[in-house]
């Protein structure tokens, strides 16, 4: 089983850059958070940078 990233929507500030990083696993939704669209969709070198750059940690791997 691949991994999924999840983002935690509390803690997300909706700033868009794991959605500008790996557009085609995160996106921006209607409430302005960030969403785990397609977890699988970008390389898992992209999502572990958009892990790893997001400035309050909302992103982690779906344990």
């Amino acid at each position: 089983m691949a991994k999924q990233a999840v983002v935690d929507k509390d803690a997300c500030i909706g700033c868009g850059l794991c959605a500008s990083t790996c557009p085609k696993s995160f996106e921006l939704g209607v409430d302005g958070k960030s969403h785990a669209t397609n977890p699988a969709g970008d390389s898992e070198k992209c999502v572990h940078k958009a892990i790893a750059n997001c400035p309050v940690q909302a992103i982690s791997w779906k344990k």
